[in-house]
């Protein structure tokens, strides 16, 4: 029984907690996931760009 004791425990902390943390506006939320996109899609951009840039390269001097 003392296991459903701390369970239960546990359960009333967490609750507790959650009361306390300051959740983000939906506003905020969108801003946070647009500059995350963003940002993802600025350095998958800038690799594929390295990636062809070295492609380029190493075809060159394998060729040669």
């Amino acid at each position: 029984m003392k296991i459903f004791e701390k369970i239960w425990q546990f359960i009333k902390e967490v609750k507790s907690e959650l009361k306390k943390v300051t959740w983000p506006t939906k506003r905020d939320t969108w801003r946070y996931t647009l500059a995350v996109v963003f940002i993802s899609l600025g350095i998958a951009a800038f690799l594929g760009l390295c990636d062809d840039v070295f492609s380029l390269l190493l075809g060159k001097v394998i060729l040669k």
